[in-house]
């Protein structure tokens, strides 16, 4: 089983590990692949302020973050499970679980990102801002960017495994797995589910989902569940006292949606 999840908008802003090697993050294969996209930001960051700001959605506030682009190669680096924070993250605890389940951690987490791609948690990487939604000359956007560099690595690497994808749409589409693989993808929706004179009525969220996911993606690692499908996966979620529904699949060759329910 993997666990597929995106980066969050906040981030640590410093770190303590020596400085970036890129070719010690996972899928060694994307190297030159993150080397361009690393030259490219630092292309955009050295020009005029207000200019790379509106490129990468920034406010005057987070000027910051540029120099930290600019420095990405000698900044000092800390773990991808450090460096994320934010509700989902705070929610899965991937610094406690790499302590206490090292080894789920790292072999199920992968942390999809626009500057990198694709990360481990126990990746070092220093701080950074670039999210997938950007379109980043002259590369374009960086989900499409992405989605060509990694279908065939990330394909190998995932290749037979269930995928319980807690990812949002923009990173969603830097890898979209399709024929089997997509049929072992389970997407994670989360429903709130309240009464409302005297009807029960359910509802899409979507900052208690991101909370929601961290819990999910936690007990997938701490409780070591082994899942090999999406049915084995709502029936060990449900074991684990969950409440989840697996709807069909629209049609073959398509990933399923796994709603989780919330009540108030």
């Amino acid at each position: 089983m993997f666990i597929l999840l995106p980066p969050s908008e906040g981030k640590a802003t410093s770190g303590e590990g020596p400085p970036l090697e890129v070719g010690s993050l996972t899928l060694p294969e994307l190297t030159e692949t993150r080397e361009r996209v690393v030259d490219a930001l630092a292309v955009l960051c050295s020009g005029p302020e207000d200019a790379a700001r509106e490129v990468l959605g920034l406010s005057v506030s987070q000027t910051d973050a540029l120099k930290r682009n600019l420095d990405l190669t000698t900044a000092p680096t800390l773990r991808a499970a450090d460096l994320y924070t934010g509700v989902l993250y705070d929610r899965l605890g991937l610094p406690e679980l790499l302590g206490e389940h090292g080894a789920a951690a790292r072999e199920r987490v992968l942390v999809f990102s626009g500057l990198w791609g694709v990360v481990g948690p126990a990746d070092q990487l220093p701080p950074y801002r670039l999210s997938m939604g950007v379109k980043l000359p002259p590369l374009g956007a960086l989900g499409t960017y992405w989605r060509g560099a990694m279908s065939g690595p990330l394909g190998e690497l995932t290749e037979g495994r269930l995928l319980v994808d807690c990812r949002s749409a923009a990173y969603a589409a830097a890898f979209r797995p399709t024929g089997a693989a997509a049929e072992r993808t389970v997407a994670v929706r989360v429903l709130r589910e309240r009464e409302v004179d005297g009807v029960t009525k359910r509802s899409v969220v979507s900052h208690m989902a991101k909370a929601t996911r961290g819990d999910i993606a936690r007990v997938l690692v701490s409780e070591n569940v082994q899942a090999d499908s999406p049915e084995e996966l709502v029936a060990a979620l449900r074991d684990l006292g969950h409440t989840v529904e697996l709807p069909p699949a629209s049609k073959p060759g398509t990933s399923r949606t796994m709603d989780v329910v919330v009540r108030d």
